[in-house]
């Protein structure tokens, strides 16, 4: 096995919470209020930083753990996990009759031609899968969709979407992990995960 994939393999997977959501609700507070316990931490005290591109990052003494949220509908949904960097997103599922379109307009041409091969009635849950994966990566980047849609491509293997290809400022398909799901009816998920660089360096050295 690749040392990039033993090292994605080893990354203890993040766990996350489904919260109802009232829209325009802080879900900073939110985040705080779950971690506190977590961190053994005052959610006030807790050094929930913001990058320079408006990423959510934990402080010293808490830097090698990660937290992310995403907000939709009526749901809020809060990651967190320890030596790696994570990205999650969250989707109500709706009527989308431009999936195709915005597809062919955003994301690579192999995943529009994917999507243009689904039968009719999975079509617009196949375009909400891909979407929530690539955010939910971009996300664990740090640069959201500003990053740009087509610079990272997944297929579908054995039902399940994989990461095949990305721009290299996000590292190798192989260290990446995305766990898909369904935290409430009427909503999909994606849970991004790749080690953290300290992670991964003290993993070289053992």
């Amino acid at each position: 096995m690749p040392l990039s994939a033993a090292i994605a393999a080893a990354a203890p997977p993040p766990h996350w919470l489904w919260l109802p959501w009232q829209r325009g609700a802080p879900a900073e507070a939110a985040a705080r209020d779950w971690l506190a316990p977590q961190l053994a931490c005052a959610p006030a005290a807790i050094p929930l930083l913001r990058d320079d591109h408006g990423r959510p990052r934990l402080g010293a003494p808490f830097a090698a753990a990660d937290v992310g949220w995403s907000h939709s509908g009526d749901g809020l949904l809060l990651a967190f996990g320890h030596g790696l960097t994570l990205g999650i997103d969250l989707e109500q599922l709706r009527p989308r009759p431009r999936a195709l379109e915005l597809a062919a307009r955003f994301f690579r041409a192999e995943e529009a031609d994917w999507l243009a091969t689904q039968d009719a009635d999975h079509r617009e849950l196949a375009f909400v899968r891909l979407w929530c994966a690539k955010e939910a990566v971009l996300k664990a980047h740090g640069r959201g969709l500003a990053f740009g849609l087509h610079r990272l491509a997944f297929a579908e293997h054995d039902g399940e979407l994989q990461l095949a290809d990305c721009d290299r400022a996000l590292g190798t398909p192989a260290q990446w992990r995305l766990r898909e799901f369904a935290p409430q009816p009427g909503y999909r998920a994606a849970l991004a995960w790749r080690r953290s660089e300290q992670a991964g360096t003290t993993q070289e050295r053992l």
